[in-house]
């Protein structure tokens, strides 16, 4: 891993994997997750040419915090990472939490970025046509409600929840699932998947809460960029059985973003998804190259 200083002075958790001439992937994790790469994906990646870059979000794992952030913010972050790389171009990725900061690249990094692969990701709080809220589990209303009203109220909860899921136990991960998890997921949970979660959510979550709280903080509020700006092919991917991130707000990204290729699955969910999306989702990315 590499920790790489910003121009601002804060610091970014950076690992690089794969042919050293391959061109980046640039993976944006979930909400909460770090740097810490998902193996499935890192295979395929890998198999397919490209470069993994993984990266912890600012606040979470060794990342700085970069106070009052929005998901704007992820982009020029990308940037410094490409900069590092020596990198003129890139795809980027973004599993759930990571959508909307991969849809900041696409949006803000338009020379730098020639494709989107968006799975399960979350489509914009406030929105007229979409009910932001309606068909999530439980935990994730009572989570995405306590940001409503902001990090005085949203901290002691996400404090609270945090050391079980720090503890790099890939049981009481699954159990901390609850309410979350459709039939789909329920099965997809297992062996290598919910061991890397496990370490993500470790690495995550071990330090502090910020990263996780600056995210559901930032999903909450203006993302800071206009989704009608994007003008590179983005890939939605999206299941209907998702009780985490509802199908509904992946209808509503392929209906809202421009040049936007839908995947919307029937019988998939938040974590079984991710074996169409990340084999035929890199294959499409690669022929944006």
């Amino acid at each position: 891993m590499t920790i790489l200083e910003l121009p601002d002075g804060r610091v970014l958790d950076v690992l690089v994997s794969g042919p050293e001439d391959g061109i980046p992937l640039v993976f944006n994790h979930g909400t909460p997750s770090a740097v810490v790469p998902l193996s499935y994906v890192k295979r395929n990646v890998h198999e397919r040419g490209l470069r993994l870059v993984t990266f912890s979000r600012a606040g979470y794992g060794k990342s700085t915090r970069q106070l009052g952030r929005d998901v704007a913010a992820a982009a020029p972050d990308v940037a410094a990472i490409l900069d590092h790389l020596e990198a003129p171009r890139c795809v980027v990725a973004g599993w759930s939490g990571g959508g909307p900061h991969a849809l900041a690249c696409a949006a803000l990094l338009p020379d730098r970025v020639t494709g989107a692969l968006i799975v399960a990701g979350i489509a914009p709080a406030g929105q007229p046509d979409l009910d932001f809220l309606a068909g999530m589990g439980e935990p994730n209303i009572e989570e995405f409600s306590l940001a409503e009203k902001g990090e005085a109220v949203l901290r002691p909860a996400l404090e609270e929840a945090a050391p079980s899921m720090a503890a790099n136990d890939p049981d009481m991960i699954a159990a901390g699932f609850a309410g979350l998890l459709s039939a789909p997921d329920e099965a997809a949970l297992t062996g290598e998947l919910v061991n890397d979660i496990a370490a993500n959510f470790a690495e995550a979550l071990g330090s502090s809460v910020d990263g996780w709280l600056d995210d559901d903080l930032a999903f909450v509020k203006p993302w800071g960029f206009e989704l009608a700006s994007i003008t590179v092919p983005t890939f939605v991917y999206q299941g209907s059985e998702d009780l985490m991130v509802p199908f509904a707000h992946g209808q509503w990204l392929v209906a809202n973003v421009p040049n936007a290729v839908a995947h919307l699955e029937t019988g998939d969910g938040h974590l079984s998804i991710m074996d169409k999306a990340f084999t035929t989702g890199i294959d499409e990315l690669v022929k944006t190259l």
